[in-house]
């Protein structure tokens, strides 16, 4: 019995996306990375602006996204990208809002840039970063 060629083409298609899958789980490729530690949103702000070392931070309690503050008072929203994290350094387009609901507070940041999305975070302290991230677009002094 001859088998017809794209049963053959297929099976071997198979073979090969299933060693592929073999090859990246034993290199332990992708995954979902997050940001369980300090030291995971320092190495995430890092990576996203040169030079920004965080005195501050705050994490989502799925360790998704994450807000840090540097010492010059600049605050960067970081959230998962893929199987990376991918930020920005908030300007005075930037808005908070809080969401109120069942007891929860969470916040939803918007960095002014339309294909950087918003982001949404659970966080203890909501409302305090909330209010540090709508006084970067407040008046300035001269």
């Amino acid at each position: 019995m001859e088998l017809p060629p794209l049963v053959i083409q297929t099976a071997g298609s198979l073979v090969a996306i299933i060693a592929l899958a073999g090859l990246a789980w034993w290199l332990k490729l992708g995954g979902s990375p997050t940001l369980t530690t300090s030291d995971d949103v320092r190495r995430a702000a890092g990576e996203v602006a040169d030079g920004f070392t965080p005195v501050a931070e705050s994490r989502d309690s799925a360790g998704r996204a994450a807000l840090a503050r540097d010492g010059a008072g600049r605050i960067m929203v970081i959230k998962r990208h893929g199987n990376r994290f991918a930020g920005r350094i908030l300007g005075p387009d930037a808005a908070a809002n809080l969401w109120r609901d069942q007891g929860k507070t969470a916040l939803e940041v918007d960095c002014g840039e339309a294909r950087f999305g918003k982001v949404f975070l659970d966080l203890p302290d909501a409302q305090t970063w909330a209010e540090a991230i709508n006084r970067v677009n407040g008046p300035r002094d001269a």
